[in-house]
């Protein structure tokens, strides 16, 4: 049962726990920051939100939390509605998130092409890099919707810069990418966070800080107007990409984890009904919508969790510090929480990610940039439906290649062919169900090959057929059949043969074009050829093709 591994590795989950909300403590109040919204909502989210979805989600390990992704959105939708409307935005989310989760769509994150993930995942880090600029250069300045006028913003202030804001960012910078050299117990971001305001405060330097923080627990509140059915209308695309990229984004931070972990693995469906569950309660506490986090869910893994106990302690412990050090947060500079965000998207660009499909193929490359590109000057969700499009366009051309492959001249044809009947054969294999391109590309082919009058398709690997597979086959034979060269068939299995008749194609390249083998197809093209054995080179007839 689930709660006798809860009491066998509780030490563990204690551990993992602890750490957790060590690491998630500055990383909750950063994320806020650069959602647009107070740093206490950050704070109640990933309390709220870390206890809920780890009780009913589907990763046994899963920390969650504000994250960076999300908070490239919220920052938008914050900036155009309010905190008030991005609560009713979160609940809807998380009902849709839930209504995934029931359907069994969580599998469908498997889908979605690694260079697709590995694009809108480096266009969020360079997002949150730009967007933390201002702090970084203690700049007082309105945040932008959109990226070039944000940073154009932050260039043309750059003479009213804070020095102080940068070194205490500089500080914490350094301190996150030298202090594991001394421990990995205490994250180098909570480090260096300490520090900057312990500098802050001593030397009474003159840079912007996050503001105080009740010293309470998050409590129920009503949400405004979440019955108005016209603002719900209003509401629905930002809830949409927030469900989207929270979905993405959990799912695949839990199956992160399970390549860390031998113990349960994640079930995918369960993990959006958990994630769902904590979007539509969190708002009603004051929280922003909320996703698996990578970072917190790794280092909970790390230090010992095992089971959904590791996750109810990272919230736990977090309430706990919200209670005790509270009035000390409103003291944090947000150069300090710059400096942390800034490392973290570093962080995030996936370069061994960059230097695969550099090496691997140009195309998948393209693709990545596409959506890196999309993700940083548009959105999010539309950089991730743009990079499914590439993606899905380029599957197809690949599967054209694929499917159809010219067979050597050493395996095509059989013993004892004359030499100058061979140069005017041609015998292409066919794999796969569909072949979409294919027309073109025999077009293409007989330009460069005129002398071939005959071109045999084996079709012995061809289960079925679609529509597009059999109006490519259509075009391929009035295209054939313009250049004089004759179109036959070997192989045909039942399924493709009845669909064939049925829609009258296999009457228009006739019957006696077809064949059960290409070695019977090759001799019955020369009728002085009588190698082969009798019975075998019949073609066609009105009975039933004998697969």
């Amino acid at each position: 049962m689930w709660y006798k591994r809860v009491f066998t590795h509780w030490r563990g989950d204690l551990a993992g726990g602890l750490t957790a909300a060590v690491v998630a403590l500055p990383l909750a109040l950063a994320f806020a920051v650069a959602s647009g919204v107070d740093p206490k909502a950050g704070l109640y989210t990933a309390i709220v939100a870390g206890i809920i979805a780890a009780v009913f989600g589907g990763s046994p390990v899963q920390i969650t939390g504000p994250t960076g992704a999300m908070a490239v959105i919220l920052v938008g939708i914050v900036a155009k509605y309010g905190i008030e409307k991005v609560w009713i935005a979160g609940v809807i989310a998380g009902i849709i998130q839930v209504a995934l989760g029931v359907a069994k769509l969580g599998r469908l994150v498997k889908f979605i092409p690694y260079p697709v993930t590995a694009g809108f995942t480096n266009g969020i880090a360079v997002i949150i890099f730009c967007g933390q600029l201002n702090n970084f250069f203690g700049l007082k300045l309105s945040r932008s919707e959109h990226f070039l006028p944000g940073l154009w913003q932050t260039i043309t202030h750059l003479e009213q810069l804070n020095w102080a804001a940068v070194v205490l960012a500089t500080i914490v910078i350094l301190t996150q990418l030298f202090w594991v050299r001394v421990t990995r117990v205490v994250p180098g971001s909570l480090v260096g966070l300490v520090l900057a305001t312990a500098i802050a405060s001593v030397f009474h330097l003159h840079v912007p800080t996050i503001g105080s923080i009740p010293q309470s627990l998050p409590l129920p509140q009503s949400i405004p107007h979440w019955n108005d059915f016209g603002l719900i209308q209003e509401l629905i695309n930002p809830a949409l990409a927030l469900a989207a990229l929270g979905s993405i984004e959990s799912l695949l931070s839990a199956v992160v984890a399970d390549g860390m972990t031998v113990s349960e693995k994640h079930n995918s469906d369960r993990e959006l009904i958990g994630q769902g569950l904590a979007n539509i309660v969190v708002p009603f506490f004051g929280g922003i919508p909320a996703t698996g986090a990578i970072a917190r869910t790794a280092v909970n893994v790390r230090a010992g969790g095992r089971t959904r106990l590791s996750g109810v302690i990272q919230g736990v412990a977090l309430a706990a510090i919200v209670l005790t050090l509270a009035p000390l947060a409103a003291q944090i500079p947000l150069a300090a929480l710059a400096g942390i965000l800034i490392v973290t998207s570093v962080r995030m660009i996936e370069w061994e990610a960059i230097g695969l499909l550099v090496r691997a193929t140009y195309s998948d490359f393209a693709v990545m940039i596409l959506t890196w590109m999309v993700t940083i000057f548009f959105d999010l969700v539309l950089a991730v439906e743009v990079g499914l499009i590439a993606a899905g366009a380029l599957f197809i051309k690949r599967m054209s290649e694929l499917s159809l492959a010219k067979v050597p001249e050493t395996d095509a044809f059989p013993p004892g062919i004359p030499l100058e009947l061979t140069k005017e054969i041609a015998v292409y294999r066919v794999d796969g169900p569909v072949f979409f391109g294919a027309a073109e590309r025999f077009v293409t082919f007989l330009r460069d090959e005129p002398e071939v009058k005959y071109l045999i398709l084996r079709m012995r690997f061809v289960p079925n057929m679609d529509t597009t597979g059999l109006v490519a086959m259509e075009d391929i034979y009035h295209d054939l059949k313009r250049h004089g060269c004759r179109l036959i068939l070997s192989g045909l299995q039942s399924d493709v043969q009845k669909l064939l008749e049925r829609t009258g194609l296999l009457d228009k390249i006739g019957r006696e074009n077809c064949f059960e083998t290409t070695d019977a197809a090759i001799y019955a093209l020369n009728p002085n050829l009588e190698a082969y054995q009798p019975g075998v080179t019949s073609n066609l007839g009105s009975e039933e093709l004998v697969a």
